[in-house]
């Protein structure tokens, strides 16, 4: 019950800030608005990206963690 729950609150398609910069082929943390609040999540991409950049989340690969990419300027 509860998965259905969190499936229909998918943080993909939101926007999101980074709080801890993603470096090249690790990962960083991306702060989230969902369910009401802010959520920080462990965030992954395909290029380094500093921090307090805004970022568009692509994918959920794990409860906790997603898949970003930075949004034009």
């Amino acid at each position: 019950m509860s998965e259905t729950d969190l499936s229909s609150e998918s943080p993909v398609g939101a926007v999101g800030r980074i709080t801890v910069p993603i470096p090249q082929d690790g990962f960083g943390e991306v702060l989230v608005a969902v369910r009401g609040g802010s959520e920080a999540y462990a965030a992954w991409a395909d290029q380094p990206i500093g921090t307090h950049i805004r970022v568009l989340v692509t994918e959920c690969i794990s409860a906790r963690s997603v898949i970003v990419e930075p949004l034009p300027s």
